[in-house]
């Protein structure tokens, strides 16, 4: 090599290591980090939700194709979507799309509701929402239900549990945020006791204990808490339309504790203030503590 060679090679290399040496806290830095809760705010329920589960890594961090899916949405009472009373059902049937979307070979929407199935499932508006975009839509048959054991249970050791639950691939957890007489709120923690069978009003003596027990067998892989309409008073039923608040909100993660901490703070609560939340913290379930989390809050 000669000495203008040797010049040019000598540049090159410079200039190369230069250019590393600028990229390289691009190429080195570490993804930024998920958030351990998605709080959206906008006009359409469909965006919203789409938006705070790809916030939280998408919808195929959740759902595996051919996965048989179950979305668990409140459908409790005779009540319009305008009402507050059960899960909105734009929001149920995002959830169906996106569902299918990553592939999943079934997915199923049903809840044991507390007034006629019949007239809940129409007046929702979910059995119409989850049916368009292709969920397979059915009322509980109380044929269909086994006695689970509780292992971890403080209240209770066992309970008859819906048996398209305990054969799913993948279950979704997406409840209304609402008053409730006896338990402050209703929101995802106590959303399962739709999958329950038997007399479930023996459960109202020790409902935070009972609820938490539910949540050491039942896991979603996914909460998205419906906050489009809150209904702020006289649930879990409610009515009166001067009780629902719009909030044109979701919030999702996959730690229940934490939701439902956040949930309170839409109706000028924390996590505290509800009991189920304290004791499925205290027992290691989820943080209540939203000061630890990484929240992620953004319009769609």
């Amino acid at each position: 090599m000669d000495r203008r060679d040797f010049l040019k090679h000598t540049a090159g290399t410079v200039g190369s290591l230069a250019a590393v040496n600028v990229l390289s806290p691009m190429l080195l830095a570490a993804p930024a980090a998920r958030p351990d809760l998605a709080v959206v705010h906008g006009a359409s329920p469909e965006k919203i939700v789409r938006a705070a589960v790809d916030a939280l890594g998408g919808i195929r961090r959740f759902i595996a194709k051919g996965d048989v899916v179950v979305i668990k949405p409140n459908i409790g009472w005779d009540r319009r979507p305008e009402q507050a009373a059960n899960t909105n059902p734009e929001v149920v049937g995002t959830l169906v799309k996106l569902c299918f979307e990553a592939g999943a070979g079934k997915v199923k929407v049903f809840d044991r509701p507390c007034n006629d199935p019949r007239r809940c499932y129409v007046q929702s508006g979910i059995e119409a929402a989850a049916k368009a975009a292709g969920a397979e839509v059915s009322h509980i048959d109380d044929r269909k239900f086994r006695e689970v054991k509780i292992p971890k249970g403080v209240a209770i050791q066992s309970w008859p549990i819906y048996i398209d639950i305990l054969e799913a691939d993948k279950l979704i957890n997406a409840p209304i945020a609402k008053h409730h007489g006896l338990g402050k709120l209703t929101l995802s923690l106590k959303n399962w006791m739709g999958v329950m069978g038997e007399n479930r009003g023996r459960i109202h003596q020790r409902l935070d204990e009972t609820l938490v027990d539910l949540a050491t067998i039942i896991k979603p892989c996914l909460t998205v808490l419906d906050a489009v309409r809150i209904l702020t008073a006289h649930g879990p039923q409610g009515g009166n339309l001067a009780d629902v608040k719009r909030l044109d909100t979701i919030v999702a993660g996959t730690d229940q504790v934490a939701i439902d901490a956040y949930g309170a703070t839409l109706f000028g609560l924390t996590g505290a203030d509800l009991g189920y939340v304290k004791e499925g913290a205290r027992r290691g379930l989820g943080v209540m503590d939203l000061g630890k989390l990484n929240i992620k809050k953004f319009e769609a």
